[in-house]
């Protein structure tokens, strides 16, 4: 075996941390995010305003010094989770599994108290 070929236990150590670093990402995003809510009325972050989307009626409801930043890094977490869990992560075939595993289980359960 050539030096150089992901082993398994590579593979699953860099799954690990990427991982890792997705729930680094979420904690330090949601750190951030409340305390840019905490202190709305005296901190201005203008990622996004009405004047770049030529004020569409949607966008005037929209506080964008309060929820521009909390819905952009919103989206960019969902690309990380994706690249990080991969396809079908929120109801992939895994979840599926567990699902009927989990109706069947509660099924059974009462079956037997009954």
């Amino acid at each position: 075996m050539k030096d150089n070929m992901p082993t398994r236990l590579n593979v699953a150590k860099k799954k690990v941390k990427d991982i890792k670093g997705f729930y680094n990402h979420l904690l330090i995003c949601l750190i951030i995010n409340a305390v840019l809510f905490l202190f709305r009325d005296k901190i201005t972050v203008v990622l996004l305003s009405k004047r770049v989307f030529g004020s569409p009626e949607f966008f005037e409801n929209i506080n964008w010094d309060v929820f521009g930043t909390p819905i952009l890094w919103g989206i960019i977490l969902l690309f990380h989770a994706a690249n990080v869990f991969g396809k079908g992560f929120l109801f992939g075939r895994k979840w599926e599994e567990r699902q009927i595993r989990k109706f069947m289980e509660k099924d059974h359960m009462e079956k037997v108290n009954k």
